[in-house]
């Protein structure tokens, strides 16, 4: 399309019931979703510049009125402008305290050591766990959404668990990926110390641990990706192979392992390419970069 502000642009990923997807929305045509499922061919080249995506609030989508440009390494496809604007209405900042849906009060496991509480909406069925690329994870309580909010930073605190760390630690923990036994057993632990803390306006959940491996594909994964660098004018061609949160694992047409985060595919125009194109991308040893180093 001649006209830059008309384009199909992706959106980056998305994780639903049925598993995870790319997104692309169009001004005018609206929004479709490409699913990724294990084998799908994957093949695309890059637009000339990375565009910022706007705000979707409330199952809404705003462009950005200025289709302003976005770094191709940074993690957000957000223009400084939207990304406040997002800020001003958001549960992740805290931000709205009039949502008057129900919320679920988490434990997410990441990696040894690395277990995370936190809130989503109940309507969600857990897909923000998924997003998150936690392994395992276990409800502890369901509840208004700012009674969830005080006993999240409550726990927090109490039980020593960080709200940040190092993205490579996710990344490393699904190759080899820890037992589930393990996972259990860590869950167990802080679900019964989190239990006995929790305010009464909640309504607590009985431990039932979750674990992600097979909606992951994690037997698919195996060592030496290489992390994809997305810059203008590059083609990324291969076979999805699995998909963690936003990371989505491909076999090159050259047979490299290559690990793409689809977060940073948000904001290109993408042109799809031949199947059986060489990647053109380039591809680093697989280490967290600046942008993406904290959780």
């Amino acid at each position: 399309m001649s006209d830059q502000h008309e384009e199909w642009l992706c959106a980056g990923p998305r994780w639903s019931a049925s598993g995870p997807a790319l997104v692309w929305r169009h001004p005018r045509h609206g929004e479709r979703l490409s699913p990724l499922p294990p084998d799908r061919p994957l093949a695309f080249t890059t637009g000339a510049a990375r565009r910022c995506v706007g705000v979707r609030r409330a199952g809404r989508h705003t462009p950005c009125p200025t289709a302003g440009t976005v770094p191709p390494s940074a993690v957000s496809a957000q223009c400084p402008e939207c990304a406040r604007l997002d800020r001003s209405h958001s549960v992740a900042a805290d931000t709205i305290a009039d949502d008057p849906r129900p919320y679920d009060l988490y434990l997410a496991w990441f990696a040894p050591g690395l277990i995370k509480v936190g809130i989503t909406a109940a309507e969600r069925e857990g897909a923000r766990l998924l997003e998150q690329a936690a392994l395992s994870s276990a409800l502890l309580a369901r509840g208004p959404l700012m009674a969830a909010r005080r006993a999240e930073a409550v726990l927090g605190a109490a039980l020593a668990v960080p709200d940040r760390f190092p993205y490579a630690a996710k990344r490393a923990a699904r190759h080899p990926v820890p037992s589930q036994e393990r996972r259990t057993a860590d869950l167990a632990r802080l679900h019964g110390r989190a239990s006995a803390l929790l305010p009464e306006s909640l309504t607590r959940r009985p431990f039932s641990p979750e674990h992600h491996d097979s909606t992951y594909h994690l037997d698919r994964i195996g060592p030496g990706q290489a992390v994809v660098e997305l810059a203008p004018d590059r083609t990324v061609a291969g076979r999805v192979t699995a998909v963690a949160g936003p990371d989505v694992y491909l076999e090159a047409t050259d047979g490299r392992p290559l690990l793409l985060d689809a977060r940073k595919l948000a904001g290109w125009p993408l042109t799809a390419a031949d199947p059986s194109a060489p990647t053109t991308a380039t591809a680093r040893p697989g280490t967290a970069g600046p942008q993406d180093a904290l959780f």
